[in-house]
């Protein structure tokens, strides 16, 4: 028998866990190790009798690292761990690991020249059988196959064979050709079960069994099938178990991230709104008093200013970043006004609200010229005609 070769991760896993033991050989001390340190002294090694420290899994341990990686976020749930599920082993056997075997050529057909062999072959694998011969019945059962290995029955009876010389594997590579050369085969169903069965594969088990039994009922597939039902149902519920939590899991992570979502657009939002108001503000806050004008104070008789500002026209047009600014420039400097002259705009504006003062304070066209820090003269240009006053021709002591 050729020597099994490990896989190199089980290999790199074995060598960290070696030198675990090395640095800490009192965990030999532990229960879940008492295997290991039963056989290291059948060996004729010797076990350090000491008792075991509370120590952690060393850094350099690939364990240590796995551990650190497997911890979630703050943001996030931890990942589900499946607990063990408590079945009753009694009866698996370990798999059998031999090279498979002969399977016979897949597109032959027996010819009538081999029928008479075919027969004698299998008449021998029968009587081997019977009297508990395995070995041979499954030889001789092998050259059958090799005679008529469109035989989807040679198969199933070769798998019995297989299952009682506990080489549950060989069994199921026989049960799966059967199947294949007819779906509807129940002694390959039967036997495949009864093969998951000893390896311990429960629910495979159960769902061969209840379909032998399902196309050709027979009592010993039904009372294997009663065999390996609650081992299955554990699994099955379980299964079902952790399937509900994990949907849950993925549910709650869904909706969190759909709340964060949803409050990160009601911030952006009302920062939207925020800015909004801001822009859509009265257009001479902050002006300092429309700056340069001085506040507008010690003037008499002036209009009230709250009535310029509710003139829709006036602050729809200073909703316009361009009207904003020109206003601000005019104020700062009233010879600015040359600057917006052919811009229709602006100038529109400008010469409405000159005209608003002026026509409130008996002024005709432009602003007064006696507002401390303001507009001299008024706005230059700002009478055209179309406010219907006569031209500035004072100062705020004309007034008097």
């Amino acid at each position: 028998m050729s020597p099994i070769k490990i896989p190199e991760k089980q290999l790199t896993e074995l060598r960290a866990f070696v030198t675990l033991l090395k640095s800490q050989p009192s965990l030999l001390q532990q229960p879940e190790l008492q295997f290991l340190k039963e056989y290291i002294e059948s060996l004729g090694g010797k076990v350090p009798a000491c008792e075991i420290p509370k120590t952690e899994i060393p850094k350099s341990c690939p364990a240590h690292e796995s551990h650190k990686a497997s911890k979630p976020a703050e943001d996030e749930e931890p990942e589900l761990v499946e607990s063990d599920v408590e079945l009753d082993q009694t009866g698996v056997i370990e798999p059998d690991n031999e090279p498979p075997q002969e399977m016979g050529n897949p597109d032959q057909e027996m010819s009538e020249a081999d029928e008479e062999k075919f027969s004698d072959l299998r008449q021998q694998a029968t009587a081997a059988f019977a009297e508990g011969d395995y070995q041979k019945a499954a030889d001789c059962f092998t050259e059958v196959i090799k005679l008529n290995p469109q035989s989807a029955l040679m198969f199933a009876k070769r798998a019995n064979c297989f299952i009682h010389l506990n080489k549950p594997n060989a069994c199921i590579r026989d049960c799966d050709r059967a199947i294949e050369i007819n779906p509807d085969c129940a002694p390959a169903h039967k036997f495949r079960g009864r093969a998951h069965r000893l390896l311990g594969n429960w629910e495979e088990a159960v769902k061969d069994l209840r379909l032998a039994c399902k196309i050709d009922y027979d009592d010993q597939a039904n009372e294997w099938l009663k065999e390996v039902t609650p081992n299955a149902k554990k699994l099955e519920e379980h299964r079902r178990k952790y399937e509900r939590l994990r949907e849950e899991k993925l549910l709650r992570e869904k909706q969190a991230r759909i709340r964060r979502a949803q409050e990160e657009h009601q911030k952006a939002r009302e920062a939207s709104e925020a800015r909004s108001s801001s822009a859509g503000a009265n257009p001479f806050a902050g002006m300092g008093g429309m700056g340069g004008m001085g506040g507008m104070g010690g003037m008499g008789g002036m209009p009230d200013i709250s009535s310029l500002l509710n003139d829709p026209e006036v602050l729809a047009a200073f909703q316009d970043p361009e009207v904003a600014q020109a206003f601000q420039d005019v104020s700062a400097n009233p010879q600015n006004y040359a600057k917006y002259e052919n811009n229709p705009k602006i100038k529109s504006v400008i010469n409405k609200m000159a005209a608003q003062f002026g026509g409130g304070m008996g002024m005709g066209g432009g602003f007064p010229g006696g507002f401390p820090g303001g507009f001299p003269g008024g706005f230059p240009g700002a009478d055209d005609g179309s406010s219907g006053a006569a031209p500035n021709s004072g100062s705020a002591d004309d007034l008097d």
